[in-house]
């Protein structure tokens, strides 16, 4: 079989793990010498789409509105064939019932990836979700996500497969940042140069434990223990304004207003996560895999997350290995058990915490990048027939 065409479909490319991955097997496809088009409503990612060898075909796949997603599966029907593609791969419900029926008109293979937990409150909603777990292949972010696959929607073994999200090594690499990379992100934030920093990387909402960290930050405070430490939240708030509000109330109630840092969006994660001390992921809901806590650990800087979901995937806790631990668990919504972990971390000494972030990295190197972008390319593989994951090269040893 020639070069194969893929079409992947996704509602927007502004921010965020499935439109990151959008991209990443874009570039996969254009590096195995395939055609990677992408059918979305566009975004701020679109432009790295198409600089990494894949096509924006704008398109209002956004829309839950039924009549417009069924007008959306017609729009397909002719772009597939007009563009002779050869498989379709889904990374959203409203889009992916879209493309399951453009795939099934036009006798396409369908791929979707389970990218979130999705709330399954009902029949109705479980059936919204089921377009999901309806792929020739459906993918799973975890190990996590798969098990929540087959108890919904009776997904089979040999239907599923579990690929992680993949880091970037060349990106994140702690070779690759200068100190005045590093002194200048503290000198934006507001940062003292010999301050210890616990850094929390996530959107500003309810969810992701913004609340607990302030919690366990004044404990720590009444406690002495803060000392020079600074907690620096970076994450934007889009559509939060009332959210932030509650939570500098709430800063301003502790008297944390210098230690309790809202930075906002942060464009140089690599830097942030080698300023870092430690990095935590006080989530209060199950994650589906955890990108944050892998990112950091490339960056050798330990890590505390919530014992929810995929989180207990990524990182190798005390408790299954002493001499290997790369970070810590810690109940969700617990503040004092947060504190507890973060005075650990910050009592590692010197040398202790070397050998951690050495540990850090190399167990950020089983999700690589590279790794992940050959896995997808081989489930398409395995539909069409083709060899593109031979084409895209084998898989380096990185992070090593």
């Amino acid at each position: 079989m020639g070069d194969a065409t893929i079409l992947q479909v996704v509602p927007r490319v502004e921010t965020g793990g499935s439109e990151q991955t959008t991209v990443e097997i874009a570039e996969a496809l254009a590096r195995s010498g395939a055609r990677g088009l992408v059918a979305t409503e566009g975004g701020r990612m679109a432009t790295a789409i198409t600089q990494h060898g894949g096509e924006i075909v704008t398109m209002p796949v956004a829309s839950k509105n039924p009549i417009t997603m069924f007008a959306n599966a017609g729009r397909l029907v002719r772009l597939i064939e007009r563009r002779g593609v050869d498989l379709v791969h889904a990374r959203s419900r409203a889009p992916a019932w879209s493309a399951l029926i453009a795939a099934r008109r036009t006798g396409r293979p369908f791929v979707a990836t389970y990218h979130g937990a999705y709330g399954n409150p009902g029949l109705i909603k479980n059936f919204y979700n089921s377009v999901m777990a309806r792929g020739d292949r459906v993918i799973a972010n975890s190990h996590y996500t798969a098990d929540l696959i087959a108890a919904r929607h009776g997904v089979t073994a040999g239907r599923l497969r579990v690929i992680y999200r993949g880091v970037d090594a060349g990106q994140f690499d702690p070779a690759a940042i200068t100190p005045g990379a590093i002194a200048e992100l503290r000198a934006q934030w507001g940062v003292a140069p010999n301050a210890r920093v616990v850094l929390q990387a996530a959107r500003i909402t309810g969810l992701k434990g913004h609340r607990v960290t302030i919690e366990a930050a004044a404990l720590m405070q009444s406690e002495g223990a803060l000392g020079n430490t600074v907690v620096v939240m970076a994450g934007d708030a889009p559509r939060k304004g009332a959210y932030r509000r509650e939570l500098m109330d709430s800063i301003l109630r502790h008297r944390l207003e210098e230690t309790v840092l809202l930075v906002g969006h942060c464009s140089e994660m690599p830097a942030a996560f080698l300023t870092a001390d430690v990095t935590i992921m006080p989530s209060l809901v199950p994650e589906t895999f955890g990108r944050t806590s892998i990112e950091a650990q490339a960056m050798g800087c330990p890590v505390i997350v919530s014992e929810l979901g995929a989180l207990p995937e990524t990182v190798i806790p005390p408790s299954q290995d002493a001499k290997a631990f790369t970070g810590w668990l810690v109940p969700a919504d617990d503040a004092a058990a947060l504190a507890a972990k973060i005075k650990l971390a910050l009592a590692l000494p010197p040398r202790d915490r070397a050998a951690l972030g050495v540990r850090a990295r190399r167990q950020a190197a089983k999700f690589s990048l590279a790794q992940m972008q050959r896995a997808t390319l081989a489930v398409y593989d395995e539909l069409l027939g083709t060899r593109l994951a031979e084409r895209f090269g084998g898989v380096p040893a990185e992070m090593a």
